[in-house]
């Protein structure tokens, strides 16, 4: 069982972290930010904490995500704080601040008293915060691509697959509260943004980090929605309900985008 669930983290680590990155190359980095907000690596890692664990205990640690990512937006921003600031060593100072970012946050979220409304109220003032303060940075596209080898592909699902699989092992050890607050830890966003700015440019990880809080909102509609069906439908109905509500709100979000942009006369942007 321990080596079978081991296989499908790995799997689904891997496909994800490369469909971003495709997507990222052959679409826009701008899309590929916005999906990276959609369930992806909290998803899993709250799925096996319902699997390996119980649905209740992934409905009570899935309070503490949608809190945690308060702690996944301040992730993103002290990245690009730092790729602006450090001029040598960019890449591992950006990431090394950025983890220090978020450990920083969630050590402060820890002692806080949370229940469903702060859990909800938290995040959505961060993720408006952050679109704020990343209003200024530039959707810029990618017009060549990196050449892809195997090599490349594994290098890139390799980063994915450690901290998903790292991740996921935090509630044999520790609580839901601190369970819920490290399940938000951008496992698959993380990578994504290494491989856009070792294959291009801090300006194409930048447009990536843009979009982080606007594709948010569905994961504190999808945490939200877990905390509510996971207890009362189990943990597969639960999670495609769940994917349900936050795909939804991508939808809505898309068609009022598009409905805007062409009121005001603007070309369609992908």
């Amino acid at each position: 069982m321990i080596e079978f669930l081991f296989f499908i983290k790995l799997i689904v680590a891997i496909g994800l972290v490369i469909g971003l990155s495709l997507l990222a190359e052959n679409v826009s980095p701008k899309v590929a930010g916005i999906l990276s907000g959609y369930p992806t690596g909290s998803a899993i890692t709250l799925f096996f904490f319902g699997l390996e664990v119980t649905p209740e205990y992934a409905a009570e640690s899935a309070v503490y995500n949608m809190i945690g990512l308060s702690a996944a937006l301040t992730f993103v921003y002290a990245y690009y704080i730092a790729s602006k600031y450090f001029k040598t060593y960019t890449i591992p100072l950006s990431a090394v601040s950025a983890i220090l970012g978020y450990f920083l946050v969630v050590w402060v979220l820890h002692h806080i008293q949370v229940n469903t409304y702060l859990a909800i109220i938290i995040p959505i003032t961060f993720s408006f915060l952050y679109i704020y303060l990343f209003r200024k940075i530039q959707n810029i596209t990618i017009l060549t691509k990196a050449k892809l080898s195997y090599k490349t592909l594994f290098v890139r699902a390799f980063f994915a697959a450690l901290i998903i699989i790292v991740i996921t092992s935090v509630p044999k050890f520790v609580g839901p509260t601190w369970a819920g607050l490290f399940s938000a830890f951008p496992t698959t966003l993380f990578p994504l943004m290494l491989i856009i700015h070792i294959s291009y440019s801090k300006e194409h990880v930048h447009t990536v980090i843009k979009n982080v809080p606007i594709g948010m909102f569905s994961l504190i509609i999808y945490s939200l929605t877990i905390s509510i069906v996971y207890p009362l439908y189990g943990i597969y109905w639960g999670t495609l309900m769940s994917y349900g509500a936050a795909t939804a709100y991508l939808l809505i979000y898309s068609k009022i985008k598009k409905t805007i942009e062409k009121h005001k006369g603007l070309p369609l942007r992908k």
